[in-house]
């Protein structure tokens, strides 16, 4: 099956471009890249040196010729865009476009229109998957909603834990801060240094409440000096005093134990970002805090794996008929 990508020049399309080139069911027949057309695709990613390819404009009618096509724009940028794709053609959008329902949220997190909710991108979550199966547009899921997610969800909607009072505290590596040029992600800059940024107010908090059904959300982004990882320390208030990490775990295990990448990780073992990388998996482990009471999940994610690329590729698995594991790995990459 033929797929387009725009927004190839970035580094989550850079990762999509490398994830499609070793897929077995898909072709990649279009690279779009606005600011980038006419120059070689391994020009701007070195190590795509044998996809043969050169970026094109982001044309509607040129993208409109593949059975699926990614978004991989700016925040903003792909609403006025799948507005002029036909209804027929498939489209994983991978920017925030079409993550919300509610359109004073965006206004709220983002600032201008609202383009209008899709199908949200993420299988693991109760009736997801079924839902993506049968869209022809879906909303991939943010990088720090998906570790996030992922860790508090089953939390949740078991009732083990309140959804009031949940705290995120989750550190980034710098790739998901985008390509373009700022002096805060210069390696100078970043290398030897933790900082917090959009504390309070960070885009993918209504995002994340309307995934886990949290009701009040106290979340700190950390930029990292890594190029890629998420890890993320989510807690939460038990809904009875005195639960255990082992009802904890018994609840996470339960609830992904046949999910092909997310994974509950041996007792006393804490998620790595490290063993997460190049992959599209997840590593969960929990505990309660000792003094407060409070559970603890901590997320490792690759922020450009299963929290981007690898996961608008699952996505478009599920959406084009295809093994939802296809062309994708729960293996990371170490050191």
């Amino acid at each position: 099956m033929k797929v387009a990508v725009a927004g190839a020049s970035g580094y989550a399309g850079g990762e999509l471009l490398r994830l499609l080139a070793g897929h077995p069911d898909l072709e990649i027949t279009v690279t779009a890249a606005r600011s980038q057309a006419g120059v070689a695709v391994s020009s701007v990613h070195p190590h795509l040196l044998d996809l043969d390819l050169t970026f094109t404009a982001t044309d509607p009618g040129t993208l409109a010729t593949a059975d699926l096509v990614f978004l991989a724009l700016p925040h903003g940028e792909s609403g006025a865009l799948a507005r002029r794709l036909p209804p027929d053609v498939k489209v994983v959008d991978m920017g925030a476009d079409h993550r919300l329902r509610d359109p004073a949220a965006w206004e709220t997190y983002y600032g201008g229109p609202h383009a209008g909710g899709w199908t949200y991108g993420l299988p693991e979550l109760p009736g997801q998957r079924d839902a993506i199966v049968a869209s022809d547009r879906v909303a991939a899921t943010g990088c720090y909603a998906v570790a996030t997610t992922l860790a508090l969800a089953p939390l949740l909607a078991s009732g083990l834990a309140s959804p009031d009072d949940v705290v995120v505290v989750a550190a980034s590596g710098t790739t998901g801060a985008g390509r373009s040029l700022k002096a805060n992600l210069l390696a100078s800059e970043v290398m030897g240094d933790l900082t917090a940024y959009k504390v309070g107010a960070h885009q993918h908090t209504p995002e994340i409440k309307q995934a886990t059904g949290a009701r009040t959300l106290s979340f700190t982004p950390v930029l990292a000096p890594m190029p890629r990882g998420i890890l993320a320390t989510v807690t939460a208030v038990p809904a009875a005093p005195g639960t255990s990490s082992a009802v904890v775990r018994d609840v996470l295990t339960q609830w992904y134990g046949r999910e092909p990448f997310v994974r509950v990780l041996p007792e006393g073992v804490w998620p790595r970002t490290a063993a997460t990388l190049c992959s599209n998996v997840c590593h969960l482990q929990a505990g309660v805090d000792l003094d407060s009471g409070r559970i603890v999940v901590v997320s490792a994610i690759d922020n450009l794996g299963k929290g981007a690329a690898g996961q608008a590729v699952q996505c478009a698995n599920l959406m084009l008929g295809l093994p939802e594991t296809s062309g994708l790995s729960a293996i990371g990459v170490q050191p």
